[in-house]
């Protein structure tokens, strides 16, 4: 599946993706890439972040490595994107890590790790790119949350939690930056097949598992989600804040 819409509107826009080196991050950039925006995007791991850099071939994208654990780090690759592409007007906090791990073994410090990969990031990231948003006269901001809590998921406890943290994180924000022009939503992705998916978790028991449950029967890829952070990344949203658009296939 290749997205055949063109958004205007985001031509030369200066877009920013956390964990953007591979999964469904990797697509989002190659995306925007395509739309012509300036992109950023941020990520731990630099050969596949580097080889994606290279898969562009005109309107490459600036990689930054960055741990986000690290706040300070954050604050200041958010910085530099400013200075080097312009004020930040999109920001996709897409980055998150939905490790297994059994409730009676989870550690104080297992639970804090948890919260810092998938919650605390999205939240200092939106903080951080507001000055920039409100200087260019207003922005979007994707947060990236999960079907996983919705559906009651066992198996990572840390990680649902998180993940339905991110909810009450899109509204509240939503209508703290509204009147600053900046808009606020949240990307819900089901069961989408990445290449760690395929390794850690694909088969074709769980395949089946799946269209099970899903209405629609086709495994959904990064191919399917990367148009929805098009869409409220561009003016064509403009109306649209505080609000979940669940990408997951009919899977209720």
């Amino acid at each position: 599946m290749t997205p055949t819409a063109r958004y205007p509107s985001l031509e030369g826009r200066v877009c920013l993706v956390t964990g953007g080196g591979s999964g469904i991050g990797a697509t989002i950039v190659s995306r925007l890439v395509e739309q012509g925006a300036k992109v950023a995007f941020l990520d731990i791991d630099e050969k596949a972040s580097r080889a994606l850099v290279d898969q562009c071939s005109a309107n490459k994208p600036l990689f930054i490595r960055c741990d986000l654990r690290d706040i300070e780090a954050l604050r200041r690759a958010v910085d530099d994107v400013g200075k080097q592409l312009g004020p930040i007007r999109v920001l996709v906090n897409n980055a998150a890590r939905d490790d297994r791990h059994k409730w009676d073994e989870v550690t104080p410090e297992y639970w804090d790790q948890c919260l810092q990969v998938n919650l605390r990031h999205q939240f200092f990231a939106a903080q951080a790119v507001v000055p920039q948003m409100e200087k260019a006269g207003g922005g979007s901001i994707v947060n990236f949350g999960s079907v996983s809590w919705m559906r009651s998921l066992p198996g990572m406890v840390g990680y649902t939690t998180a993940k339905a943290a991110i909810n009450g994180l899109t509204r509240t924000l939503a209508r703290e930056f509204g009147e600053k022009n900046i808009r606020v939503n949240c990307v819900v992705p089901g069961a989408i097949v990445t290449e760690r998916q395929r390794q850690l978790w694909s088969g074709p028991a769980q395949d089946k598992e799946i269209l099970d449950l899903q209405a629609l029967k086709f495994r959904l890829t990064p191919e399917h989600v990367a148009p929805m952070v098009l869409f409220l990344a561009a003016d064509d949203s403009a109306g649209c804040s505080g609000q979940n658009f669940i990408v997951n296939g009919g899977n209720h």
